[in-house]
């Protein structure tokens, strides 16, 4: 019988080793307890594709379900005359409703359809090496065990189970106002869509109709890559939520250290691999304190930081090299940058890393003993309002080599700044700004900007038309600077012609009647006139025109 997580920290007789067990059965964790969901209907119907020999090997482990199929794709005879052969084959859908398409002698057909009389199968067991569907985490019902995940001992435990009604959790909620992916028919941010191993996140829509992001919740595995991903929180784990996780690591630590406990280090564990957070814990000391979530990437940088101000003097993520290349890669980006901001700080960078489980058998990680005793408590406001609360909290105690230093391209933080020469005013940047980092008073001629809201997402620089603005990525660590609007471009209002109200920029009446100067409607020079006057004053003057030459109104 294996280990259970409570059963080794329980062994401990170390200060520290019951200072841990304590925080781990004494902090209460608030979760969602009706959280939405999504139901699959599945029937049985099971197909089994691969060699033939391996197929018939396999069909014969299984007991009897509602129906059996098997598609050879190597075309070899089989023992029994209910073997269908392939060509080719292409598998799309999830638990309950797989289409599976296969083409023959040059004809494509619906397998489900020839084979069962129905449009689809509900599992499909995959035991080919280059697997049919190429989702890094695989849809539900669907067991790519030619790839070698999962084994094939455990695909033909788990299908005969799947025969009935299953719920699961929507992991992931959606805040389209907060969403940097689209505006106006301009395209930014992606991170989330180019983040996600299981292929639940599309961006939907065209130009003319805008874009959104939409989750397939029957296709979404709760991996969190998505939501570690999202510069704004636009897309956050909805079971739990973020802040209520933040609030549960601070509240582990504080019991830590309520027991006696000194110097935690936070090990950030999958709940789904609870046999290597066992081996883990056992080649550490006993100041690393578990924090079991959903999936390692559900949590994000804020956390991670606000870990390090409530006590804890090192993060950890119990990684192993055999997760989803996607998985890795996210994770290892978003910790670079964590690292980055440590190192400006002079911090070490290991404060905050991954650890391989594979490593611990080669040689012993570097740990962290410094704590920061900084003890913020619970950090208020959105996920970069949480982070820069604590990244100040740190440069306060820690000055920074530089005011002002460069991070790296993926970062999500950085400065706008605008060639004011070309820049007519016309606000198509204000426009598509998801988080008001770009804005204007309304008062006078002139944009702003709030360094910490840009999430450098670059719909700006795409929307602009006169290709003035560029982005920076960088950390201000002047928090004044970094939080307080500055003028980034501003002009002097021009005057209307008529009465002399202030009303428009002076560049943005010039770039208008340049380019329509040539135009049929402004041929005559009193139209041209118009685009100088405020807009009470142009209708004046259309209607002194038209009273002085009724003709005139067929312009109109």
């Amino acid at each position: 019988m294996k280990e259970t997580l409570k059963e080794l920290l329980q062994q401990a007789t170390s200060t520290n080793g019951q200072a841990r067990q304590y925080a781990f059965e004494n902090t209460v964790e608030l979760t969602n307890l009706i959280p939405p969901t999504v139901s699959y209907e599945s029937g049985g119907h099971t197909l089994i594709i691969g060699p033939t020999a391996i197929i018939e090997s396999a069909a014969a482990q299984l007991p009897q379900l509602t129906s059996l199929t098997l598609l050879s794709t190597d075309g070899e005879k089989g023992s029994g005359s209910d073997i269908y052969y392939t060509n080719s084959v292409q598998v799309a859908g999830f638990l309950g409703t797989f289409e599976v398409y296969v083409e023959s002698n040059g004809l494509r057909s619906n397998l489900a359809s020839v084979a069962i009389n129905h449009d689809c199968f509900d599992v499909v067991l995959d035991l080919c090496l280059d697997s049919c569907m190429t989702e890094e985490v695989p849809v539900p019902g669907y067991y790519p065990v030619g790839r070698g995940y999962p084994k094939l001992a455990e695909a033909l435990e788990e299908i005969p189970t799947l025969m009935g009604t299953f719920d699961k959790p929507k992991f992931f909620r959606l805040d389209t106002d907060m969403c940097a992916h689209s505006s106006r028919g301009v395209k930014g941010c992606e991170r989330c869509v180019d983040a996600c191993p299981a292929g639940a996140l599309s961006s939907e829509g065209n130009d003319k109709i805008g874009h959104r992001i939409e989750i397939n919740p029957y296709l979404c595995q709760g991996v969190g890559t998505c939501a570690t991903s999202c510069p704004t929180e636009a897309i956050h784990y909805a079971l739990p939520n973020p802040d209520d996780t933040q609030k549960f690591i601070e509240r582990t630590l504080a019991n830590y250290k309520q027991a006696g406990g000194v110097d935690p280090i936070v090990l950030i564990c999958s709940s789904r691999h609870e046999a290597y957070n066992v081996m883990a814990l056992k080649a550490l000391p006993d100041n690393v304190v578990p924090v079991v979530v959903e999936e390692l990437p559900s949590i994000g940088i804020d956390t991670w930081f606000a870990a390090l101000v409530n006590g804890a003097t090192q993060v950890l993520f119990a990684a192993s090299r055999h997760m989803p290349q996607t998985i890795i890669r996210v994770l290892s980006s978003e910790v670079g940058i964590a690292q980055e901001l440590l190192t400006q700080l002079g911090i070490a960078k290991e404060t905050i890393d991954i650890l391989f489980l594979e490593s611990l058998r080669e040689e012993a990680p570097t740990l962290c003993t410094q704590s920061f005793e900084l003890s913020l408590g619970d950090l208020a406001g959105n996920k970069r309002q949480r982070l820069f609360s604590a990244l100040d909290a740190l440069s306060d105690s820690r000055t920074p080599s530089e005011p002002v230093l460069s991070l790296p391209a993926n970062a999500p933080y950085g400065n706008v700044s605008c060639e004011s020469k070309g820049c007519t005013l016309c606000m198509s940047c204000v426009a598509v700004c998801p988080t008001r980092a770009l804005h204007t008073d309304g008062d006078s001629p002139s944009l702003k900007f709030v360094e910490q809201d840009c999430v450098q997402c670059g719909l700006c620089e795409k929307a602009c038309p006169e290709s003035v603005l560029s982005l920076t990525p960088r950390m201000n660590w002047e928090q004044k600077a970094r939080q307080n609007p500055v003028v980034i471009h501003e002009e002097k209002a021009t005057e209307c012609i008529r009465c002399q109200k202030p009303f428009a920029p002076q560049s943005m009446i010039d770039m208008l009647q340049n380019k329509l100067r040539n135009h049929s409607h402004f041929t005559d020079e009193a139209a041209l006139n118009r685009i100088a006057m405020c807009e009470d004053c142009r209708v004046i003057d259309v209607f002194e025109s038209m009273a002085k030459d009724p003709a005139q109104q067929l312009k109109y």
